[in-house]
């Protein structure tokens, strides 16, 4: 099965990320959509994490209409969560036909050359970018493929904020998600 990996905090899972798992069925023909959570980000801050249950419920609430799968593999190995492990165990783990697929927003695309064990990870995967902060496809040297996306103005840190300040965030996320949320008062005090 041809097979992509969406990663992250998902902290909290919202539209965006439901939008461009679907996106990637649809224009790059992935028949899997694998969306793994991190357990400590190497390339975002975690200070304001919630924790590893609340976020992998968040998701179960937000797929569950959906046949994308959820792979808990980051957070039962702990520590940092590297993207050539998690590569590697999904690689091992599932029946995966071509190379998987590693889906990042184009926020990262910078930083991807530093990425741990780059040049071993990008011999395992291709990796799809999604426009996120920019219209211009942006250049490093390294070899990916950007998909033709309509760009949605949500990331998880704008609606923890948004939370915070007592702001609305309903509809950034899935109603299953904003509910979860108000019950447990997450993102006011980060349960």
């Amino acid at each position: 099965m041809r097979t992509i990996i969406i990663g992250g905090s998902f902290n909290p899972v919202h539209n965006g990320h439901l939008y461009l798992s679907e996106e990637l069925k649809i224009q790059m023909g992935y028949e899997r959509v694998i969306f793994i959570p991190s357990n400590i980000s190497a390339h975002k801050s975690s200070d304001e994490l919630v924790s590893s249950d609340n976020r992998i419920k968040m998701l179960e609430l937000a797929l569950t209409d959906s046949d994308s799968l959820i792979d808990l593999c980051e957070i039962e190995r702990g520590g940092v969560s590297y993207m050539i492990d998690t590569v590697k165990s999904v690689k091992n783990r599932y029946r995966v036909s071509g190379r998987i697929g590693l889906f990042i927003g184009d926020d990262l695309v910078s930083g991807l050359k530093d990425w741990h064990n780059v040049k071993e990870l990008l011999d395992l995967v291709d990796i799809i970018v999604a426009h996120r902060d920019s219209d211009p496809e942006l250049e490093t040297g390294l070899i990916y493929k950007y998909i033709s996306n309509v760009t949605i103005n949500i990331s998880s840190t704008d609606i923890r904020e948004r939370i915070k300040a007592g702001k609305a965030f309903r509809y950034l996320i899935p109603e299953s998600v904003y509910n979860y949320i108000l019950d447990r008062g997450l993102y006011r005090n980060n349960v």
